[in-house]
């Protein structure tokens, strides 16, 4: 079954099935626990791929703090205001920059995952830091926690529920996520000439693509746990854990912004 994810998409391994002449051993041989050795090396597992995704959240973590903590304090000096806003900048480009390597590099690479963590925890951190000196501090704790408990309850309803990915739902997301993406493009290219539609603010019509932003990274997070499921049963390389595990960081990171936005709001 052939992936519509780019994330996916781009790796051989996630879009061969264990029926494939080349494949993986036979069913009987598939596990969960901890990577097993094979003609073909070491197998993806759910341990292995929970392992690399917490090293790869863990990484965006310690990035954002370390941001948020080396900075300063932005409302009393202007020069620290000034630092985030610098670090947000870098930390957010080279996340997108890496985001589309990682998503259509054939072969996953740890490093630039790991790259790809510490750029989004640069960025993030400095986000955070301006959303809680204008909203409050509970706005970006209500925000992780909030994170966490889409992480835990999409998990629990795709696991107890069984929920199906058909090709048409794939589709949809994918195209969604495209679709965010260029609305985010044209408001950064809008601003660099002092215009806005306020789509992406902290205001009636931006809460209009947070939500909907929201929904999405849901969205994602159940076509992420699709398609990790269907890769341990195929028994994928361990090295593809990694590949998983960007997936998940960017489904989450995804999550944290759009609440963190819908919680300023309502703050507001």
């Amino acid at each position: 079954m052939q992936s519509n994810n780019p994330v996916f998409r781009r790796s051989e391994e996630f879009n061969r099935t264990a029926s494939d002449p080349n494949g993986y051993g036979d069913p009987a041989t598939w596990g969960t626990g901890t990577p097993t050795t094979t003609s073909l090396g070491e197998r993806m597992t759910i341990d292995s791929v929970v392992q690399k995704s917490a090293f790869s959240f863990g990484i965006v973590l310690v990035a954002a703090l370390a941001t948020w903590v080396l900075s300063g304090d932005i409302v009393a000096d202007q020069s620290a205001a000034a630092r985030v806003m610098a670090l947000m900048t870098v930390g957010s480009l080279g996340a997108f920059v890496l985001s589309m390597v990682n998503s259509f590099k054939r072969e996953i690479s740890p490093v630039l995952v790991m790259a790809f963590c510490a750029f989004e925890g640069m960025a993030l951190g400095g986000l955070s830091k301006y959303f809680d000196v204008a909203y409050g501090s509970g706005v970006v704790t209500g925000a992780v926690f909030g994170t966490f408990a889409a992480f835990a309850g999409t998990l629990a309803a795709y696991k107890y529920f069984n929920i199906s990915v058909s090709p048409k739902f794939r589709k949809f997301v994918v195209a969604a996520v495209f679709g965010m993406v260029a609305l985010s493009l044209m408001e950064l290219v809008l601003g660099l000439f002092g215009a806005s539609l306020g789509l992406f603010a902290v205001s009636g019509l931006g809460m209009v693509t947070a939500f909907a932003g929201l929904a999405l990274g849901v969205f994602m997070l159940i076509m992420d746990f699709d398609f990790v499921e269907n890769g341990v049963r195929a028994g994928l390389p361990e090295k593809e854990s990694w590949r998983a595990a960007f997936a998940l960081t960017v489904s989450l990171v995804w999550i944290y912004t759009n609440l963190l936005r819908i919680l300023s709001y309502f703050r507001d």
